[in-house]
Formats: C-alpha cells, sequence, structure tokens
C-alpha cells in the first residue's frame, strides 16, 4: 500500500494559522490610515511578547533536534534563536516604557513582583524566556550585532 504524499498547504496548520493572525492584525492596523494612527499600547506589546517567546520556543527546539544531523542549518536556527530573544527583550522594554492605564509606568523589578497582569504576567514571561537563553549562549552573543551567523 502507498503513503499518501503530504500536501505542503496541511502541514503545520497551527503555525500557519499563527501567521494568518500575525497578518491580518498588521493589515487591520494599516487600514487605519484614514483614522490618526494609534501608537502602541501595553495589550499589543504583550501579546506580541507572548507571541514572540512562544516562537522562541519552537526554534530553541528546531535548533536542538537540527544541530546533529544539520550543523550550518542548527547554527543558523541557534543564530535566529538569539535574534528572537533581542526582539523580545526590546519589546519587554517598550512595554515598560508606555504610560499604565490609570497608574504610573510600572518598571520591571523581579525582586518584587508587579501588581498584576499584564505586567505580572509579561515579566514573568521575560524571566522564563531569559532563563532559557542564558543557558544557551553567552553575553558576547547577546550583545553581537544582528547578523547572520558564521559559515
Amino acid at each position: 500500500m502507498t503513503r499518501p504524499s503530504v500536501i505542503p498547504g496541511d502541514t503545520h496548520p497551527y503555525l500557519r494559522a499563527a501567521t494568518a493572525g500575525v497578518r491580518h492584525h498588521t493589515r487591520a492596523l494599516a487600514q487605519q490610515a484614514t483614522a490618526p494612527p494609534r501608537p502602541a499600547d501595553r495589550l499589543h506589546l504583550d501579546v506580541l511578547h507572548a507571541h514572540l517567546t512562544a516562537v522562541h520556543q519552537f526554534l530553541d527546539r528546531l535548533a536542538e533536534t537540527t544541530r546533529p544531523p544539520h550543523p550550518a542549518a542548527g547554527r543558523h536556527l541557534a543564530t535566529a534563536h538569539t535574534r528572537l530573544w533581542q526582539a523580545a527583550a526590546e519589546i519587554h522594554s517598550a512595554f515598560h516604557l508606555l504610560p499604565a492605564e490609570g497608574a504610573e509606568a510600572s518598571t520591571c523589578r523581579p525582586e518584587r513582583l508587579p501588581e498584576g497582569p499584564p505586567v505580572l504576567t509579561i515579566c514573568h514571561r521575560h524571566l522564563a524566556a531569559g532563563h532559557i537563553i542564558r543557558r544557551k549562549t553567552t553575553p558576547t552573543d547577546l550583545r553581537a550585532p544582528a547578523t547572520s551567523c558564521a559559515r
């Protein structure tokens, strides 16, 4: 009995749905051109940070499984993993620079818990992702400019 071939459109449906969601949101923001543009708010950044950290974990797993059989591809995925962490760190910083609704802006203080969601959520998520990246990279790697890895 022959095995049916996999149709590319039928693979990874959740990844395709996440990509479609991001594209839809981007188009919706672009279509608001008739109204004055709204700056990003904390809720947008919290959701975007959650998305980036989920992709960060996914890249971590892909790099781990790809590196043994394909070292060069694994290195590139590991570099993408580091760069995605840098993007998430910048989103986290921007989150804390935006004013909180109805209260003064909060700062990330790992030694004490923030007041509550979404601050608690984004800081907790960021610290957990930071733990993963620091186990696998050096401080020099984290400060390196955003260029491709060495071949």
